[in-house]
């Protein structure tokens, strides 16, 4: 082990331990999550894509790291990852690797032995910031800012695929979307037409629209939102899911913005605007949408008990919805997952006008 630092760009400084394989400096924005598992989940989310990641549960690693097909992605997104305790054993009957031997192996940097108790309070108090882990304990001349990189661009698909032999079309966005979104849409009798998050879709042959989560602001993503904005035009159903709702929502001529620390936990309490119903929720972003900026014919479908911020969206006639956090959990609660049947109804009754 080495000597290292996270130093952020707001001036605080953090000290821990590296790896003897890990040299140079690692760039990022830092952010915390507060869920006690899924750290291969999380690191393998492309919408974590750029960020060093800080787990605040104080042992990471006990279960191991399974085979690929459980992963969230084909690869690690994080640029790096802060443990209080990294485990060099583990148990578990799906593990095929220790946890660290697979940051090693994909050249993730883990820094070790850090009060990620007192960098998570940082964080929440001061807003997430861009940092760097290095074993120098000066900061560098400049940071770099991962806001400036088209991150969608980085993880989304390069060109179209159709999945599945029959039933409805639905057309699944790919601005970097998790393996465990297509495993749920795959459960319904339905194919999927995955296309990049660029592509325009609107003269394909097709009954619905999916849009994923993804890394990043929505901002970046112009082009995905002026095809959303043809596509609203229309009446065919669409879902959206994290970055998918913030794209609906810029779509729709509504506005979003960066929260100070965002959600990014395996526990958030949504209720359900007017039926008085709460749902514990898995959630990651760092962008929220403006509740006041929405439309008229537009209303707040789910909202955060812990902070009132918009959870979720819809149309109050047409059969167009997104929400912010993850039904498909992957980790966390399924309680929402209910919402993936509630959109394959929408196509349903579409299909049969």
């Amino acid at each position: 082990m080495q000597s290292a630092f996270l130093i952020l760009e707001s001036g605080e400084r953090f000290q821990g331990k590296l790896p003897e394989w890990v040299s140079g400096d690692f760039f990022g924005e830092v952010v915390f999550n507060t869920g006690m598992v899924g750290y291969v989940e999380a690191m393998t989310d492309p919408s974590y894509r750029g960020q060093i990641l800080t787990f605040t549960y104080p042992l990471i690693g006990n279960y191991g790291v399974p085979d690929v097909s459980e992963w969230e992605s084909d690869s690690i997104h994080t640029a790096g990852v802060i443990v209080s305790t990294a485990s060099s054993t583990f148990q578990h009957r799906n593990a095929t690797s220790s946890f660290l031997d697979w940051c090693e192996k994909n050249q993730v940097p883990v820094l070790m032995d850090v009060d990620t108790r007192a960098l998570a309070k940082t964080l929440s108090r001061n807003g997430v910031v861009a940092g760097v882990i290095s074993t120098k304990e000066e900061p560098p001349k400049e940071f770099v800012d991962i806001n400036k990189r088209h991150l969608v661009k980085e993880v989304s698909i390069s060109k179209p695929k159709l999945i599945g032999e029959e039933g409805p079309i639905v057309v699944a966005v790919d601005c970097g979307m998790k393996k465990n979104i297509m495993r749920h849409l795959l459960e319904l009798p339905i194919r999927i037409l995955q296309v990049p998050f660029d592509y325009d879709f609107t003269n394909e042959e097709y009954d619905a629209v999916f849009i994923s989560n993804g890394p990043g602001d929505p901002a970046m993503c112009k082009e995905t939102v002026g095809i959303l904005k043809k596509e609203l035009n229309g009446d065919k159903p669409i879902f959206g899911i994290c970055l998918g709702s913030q794209i609906m929502a810029q779509a729709i001529g509504a506005k979003t913005y960066k929260l100070p620390f965002g959600h990014r936990a395996q526990n958030h309490a949504c209720i359900e605007e007017g039926a008085e119903r709460c749902y514990l929720t898995s959630q990651n972003h760092g962008f929220a949408i403006d509740e006041e900026s929405l439309p008229d014919d537009w209303q707040v479908m789910y909202r955060n008990l812990n902070d009132q911020t918009v959870q979720g969206i819809k149309h109050k006639t047409k059969p167009f919805f997104s929400v912010q956090f993850h039904p498909e959990a992957g980790p966390g609660p399924v309680d929402t997952a209910f919402l993936f049947e509630k959109f394959y109804k929408m196509i349903e009754e579409e299909v049969g006008k």
